[in-house]
């Protein structure tokens, strides 16, 4: 019987040693890493991935595309899928950084609490997203603003970046995301005013909201943060709560990083058995990783 081999593609200097382990923990035999790679050598070596097995084999090859670009990874992933020709169509997996697996947990657990806690769902939610210039950032912000909530990007250094983010994710995906001014922390408790569902998606061990600004942020329902370093992006957030009471807050419920990485954790996994268990092939993004999430949250 022919093996399951996983081609992992980045940008990068090194791939990473996460999705390694999750796809090698997931079911493939061999994961065969090719960096410092351009989008204009995808065709290429997925031409080359593609052609040295039988059409048979073909749902056995598969092509990871990661890095720390979540646009770039999309191009990537475009790429690829243009490269495959019948009957030789191997799947593809985009996922840089784990961000659109981890934006996918995020947004799934984040769903279902709003559900059961709250009587609604994301449509029309008021959502802010702080670190929104990160590959979680955005991907959550897309997931988010493809489910009719309404999202606004959150820029610590003003709005040139995440506008920049905002213009590029309507051209992509054609839905509209806002920008503001979160660079001090009064401008972020304005923003907090009118938020319902704040994300900080923010850098490793970097506070982001403090318990005064969530005690004031008096519309606010849901507050989740992916960040497992001390300390937590949200301040008196613990790493495994999962809608629990938040500070103060009366009715605001938080969703710390380990409840959002165990949902995580499950979705690349799954999707890696789904690539190896398949017998045709499959085309995952962060839309796919979000469906798929919403039945594992």
């Amino acid at each position: 019987m022919a093996k399951n081999i996983l081609h992992i593609i980045t940008p990068l200097t090194h791939i990473s040693p996460f999705d390694v382990n999750m796809a090698l923990d997931a079911g493939y035999d061999a994961t065969i890493p090719y960096t410092n790679v351009s989008v204009n050598e995808i065709t290429g070596l997925v031409q080359d991935v593609m052609f040295s097995r039988s059409p048979r084999d073909a749902a056995r090859t598969g092509v990871f595309i990661g890095g720390k670009d979540a646009f770039l990874a999309l191009d990537m992933r475009d790429a690829a899928a243009k490269a495959l020709m019948k009957p030789f169509e191997i799947s593809l997996f985009a996922d840089p950084a784990g961000s659109f697996t981890t934006a996918a947990a995020m947004i799934a657990v984040v769903e279902k609490i709003l559900r059961e806690k709250k009587d609604r769902g994301l449509r029309g939610a008021v959502v802010s997203i702080f670190g929104a210039t990160g590959v979680v950032g955005i991907a959550s912000g897309v997931i988010a603003a493809l489910e009719s909530a309404s999202v606004t990007f959150v820029g610590y250094d003003g709005t040139e970046r995440v506008a920049r983010h905002a213009a590029e994710i309507k051209r992509r995906f054609g839905v509209e995301v806002t920008a503001a001014d979160g660079s001090t922390a009064e401008k972020k408790a304005a923003i907090l005013q009118t938020t319902e569902v704040a994300l900080c998606a923010a850098r490793a061990g970097v506070r982001v909201l403090d318990a005064a600004q969530i005690a004031a942020a008096t519309k606010l329902l849901v507050a989740a943060d992916v960040n497992a370093v001390p300390p937590p992006g949200i301040e008196g957030l613990d790493l495994q709560a999962n809608s629990a009471p938040l500070g103060n807050r009366s009715g605001a419920l938080g969703v710390g990083a380990l409840a959002i990485g165990n949902v995580k954790y499950r979705t690349e996994s799954g999707l890696f058995k789904q690539m190896t268990e398949s017998k045709t092939a499959v085309r995952f993004d962060f839309r796919q990783a979000f469906e798929f999430a919403r039945t594992l949250a």
